[in-house]
């Protein structure tokens, strides 16, 4: 089955979308250490879209940015309505949370010593 997930590579960036293009009506940012960001980027879209699967008309968006020594995590995404004031919020607590941070490091540094820069943003 193909990926029904828009990678969009920019210099420096990498953005994670169900559709094209991205918008971000709804969002939150939080820095993280390098690592691959095509699996950072779908596990923490993952998470997002646990917390917020049953708000109507909600797509996930995810964008990592290299910033100096670490990556600007950019997550939320597209809501066709109204967007409650306390969806930010909830997407906040997910970056926040230390066991999602771990997880998401975990599985994005993995095999990282044997690859080459191919993951580098």
């Amino acid at each position: 089955m193909a990926s029904r997930w828009h990678i969009l590579r920019e210099e420096g960036a990498l953005t994670l979308c169900r559709q094209s293009p991205p918008r971000f009506d709804v969002a939150s940012v939080t820095d993280l250490p390098l690592a691959d960001p095509v699996r950072l980027a779908h596990q923490i879209r993952q998470d997002i879209w646990r917390a917020l699967q049953n708000v109507r008309g909600f797509s996930p968006v995810v964008r990592v940015e290299r910033c100096g020594d670490g990556a600007r995590v950019t997550a939320g995404g597209r809501v066709e309505g109204v967007v409650a004031p306390v969806l930010a919020a909830r997407i906040s607590d997910v970056l926040a949370n230390p066991a999602n941070r771990r997880r998401w490091l975990r599985h994005a540094t993995r095999g990282q010593a044997r690859r080459d820069q191919g993951g580098e943003l």
